[in-house]
């Protein structure tokens, strides 16, 4: 799982990360809003986690809104040292799905956090589609030019993960924090392994090829 924090006091921003890190997850951190609307752009994030009051052309606020307005449905929990009822209301008509007050005890943030990742996603998106491929995250079926691919349970999870970010590389690191949640016993060289394996399956019977290795960026999946 990995994790945007946004947030400009730079020791409230560090000692978030250390404790997220300790608890496995990958996380990355901004300190205006404008660097982080571009990462929230690029990257898919499972969590975001946004103080209110951040400089940049979007406070966590407005942040917030720019984001659902745009369709995406990351989780995201707002951050605030405003701590009236307006403020909280504003916030999650604003669409965020949690606010937490500062000062906070860092066991309820993390607490907030894993319910919050434990929520189903509210997209009714089932099917993903690039090119002549298609899956389906309900059945977990994979057709290709309307043929049947068998996967295990592990390449449909990376071959989805890709199909996301279609267009877009993501790194061996991203792919690890995504498909293996850093698992201990899986390792950069791994993630050539699988890919080599979805290359196998998805690519090699066919004439075109989605999966392409970009050099010192790591992996892409698209139809050109």
């Amino acid at each position: 799982m990995r994790i945007l924090i946004v947030e400009d006091e730079r020791k409230i921003a560090r000692a978030l990360g250390r404790a997220l890190k300790n608890e496995k997850y990958a996380v990355d951190i901004s300190y205006d809003g404008t660097d982080a609307y571009a990462m929230a752009e690029m990257i898919d994030y499972d969590l975001l986690i946004l103080d209110r009051m951040i400089p940049g052309d979007y406070d966590g606020l407005s942040l917030t809104k720019k984001l659902r307005e745009e369709g995406k449905n990351v989780p995201i929990l707002l951050l605030t040292a405003l701590g009236a009822t307006q403020d909280k209301t504003e916030g999650l008509d604003g669409g965020a799905d949690d606010y937490l007050t500062k000062p906070f005890a860092l066991d309820e943030l993390l607490a907030r956090v894993r319910a919050l990742l434990r929520r189903p996603q509210t997209s009714v998106e089932t099917v993903l589609r690039v090119a002549d491929l298609s899956l389906d995250l309900n059945t977990h079926e994979v057709l290709r030019n309307n043929q049947k691919i068998e996967l295990t349970n592990k390449e449909f999870s990376l071959l989805e993960y890709l199909v996301r970010n279609a267009g877009r590389p993501v790194s061996k690191e991203q792919i690890i924090a995504h498909v293996w949640d850093y698992d201990a016993d899986i390792l950069p060289n791994n993630i050539e392994v699988y890919i080599s394996y979805l290359r196998e399956k998805v690519d090699k019977p066919f004439k075109d090829k989605l999966i392409k290795t970009v050099r010192g960026l790591g992996y892409k999946i698209d139809e050109e």
